[in-house]
């Protein structure tokens, strides 16, 4: 039973050979001249104004978070209507509460100042 998956195995075997052999390969024929310009951050062509990693507002997290739910409450819609003539009603009352959990959320989130920027 497992003499199917042998070509499996040396195709495994093959990939991973050569994975190991182009990154060998590329360390052995790389040009290894290190230059102080060349490990040294880059922004726009000028030295860094500020350091690297900056802090965000969680805000800006949670806004992000919210429009992520709300489009792909939209990706939902476009294949249920696109076959809302073959799931008839059943369909639509499972739709209209999934759009009811979503409204409830967004009515919930908006009551507590998630979507305030200030």
């Amino acid at each position: 039973m497992l003499q199917g998956y042998f070509p499996v195995l040396v195709f495994l075997f093959v990939a991973l050979g050569m994975a190991a052999l182009m990154l060998g390969g590329s360390w052995l024929v790389g040009v290894k001249r290190p230059h102080p310009d060349k490990t040294d951050r880059y922004e726009c062509g000028f030295a860094p104004m500020s350091r690297v990693r900056m802090r965000f507002d969680v805000r800006y997290y949670l806004i992000a978070i919210l429009f992520i739910i709300f489009d792909i409450e939209a990706a939902f819609l476009f294949p249920w209507a696109v076959v809302f003539k073959e799931i008839g009603l059943v369909g639509l009352v499972e739709m209209m509460l999934f759009l009811l959990v979503l409204v409830v959320g967004y009515a919930y989130a908006w009551k507590k100042g998630a979507l305030e920027w200030e």
